[in-house]
């Protein structure tokens, strides 16, 4: 069974930083990707950032692209997501998901994108909240 648990998320400042935490069980990391998504409040959930483990390759939004870093530590089953520069509309539960890929030429945009549809049980979160 498929069991991931957020954390790290926390009160900061415009311009500081957080690194999340993804904690990852049942699965074997090469054959996954696995995706962060954050949801405001009155907002849909969102995909932030994707990595496919088999070749490292990534995806960020718009929205974070040059702030963001996903990472993942396969010894460690656990992925990050280390935020700076962060602003008051990063603020959001964020949630890790992850999707089956196999060997696929499914890219990491595609797959956050199955995630966001597809995934029926985000978790608890995170909540990162970010102040003026």
């Amino acid at each position: 069974e498929v069991q991931l648990v957020e954390s790290g998320g926390g009160l900061v400042q415009a311009g500081e930083s957080l690194r999340l935490s993804c904690a990852a069980s049942g699965f074997t990391f090469d054959i996954y990707a696995i995706g962060w998504f954050r949801q405001a409040p009155g907002k849909e959930r969102e995909g932030v950032s994707c990595i496919k483990s088999s070749d490292g390759s990534t995806y960020y939004a718009d929205s974070v692209k040059g702030r963001f870093t996903i990472s993942e530590d396969s010894a460690k089953n656990a992925v990050y997501l280390e935020m700076h520069s962060l602003n008051p509309e990063d603020t959001a539960v964020y949630y890790c998901a992850a999707v089956q890929v196999g060997p696929s030429m499914m890219t990491p945009a595609q797959a956050i994108n199955v995630m966001l549809h597809s995934t029926r049980d985000w978790g608890q979160g995170t909540q990162v909240t970010v102040s003026s």
